[in-house]
């Protein structure tokens, strides 16, 4: 798949805990787009702990991703 249709698509297809997305989802990030342009940081702020930016640094690798807009 190509990643600018995968940067498009809900954060909610990597598979992330229900949780996490709720709490991004609380703060207007529901496409990968919008958590891909962030940093560990910011996520941070969003009272994330480190396990759960992990999972999401994770789940971003696998896609061919990572934080800071970085693709693979």
């Amino acid at each position: 798949m190509k990643k600018e249709l995968l940067l498009e698509k809900s954060i909610k297809e990597l598979g992330l805990d229900n949780s996490i997305i709720n709490i991004l989802n609380n703060h207007n990030i529901d496409k990968i787009r919008n958590l891909w342009e962030l940093n560990r940081k910011s996520l941070k702020q969003y009272n994330l702990s480190d396990s759960d930016i992990n999972q999401i640094t994770i789940k971003l690798q696998l896609k061919g991703l990572d934080l800071n807009k970085r693709i693979y």
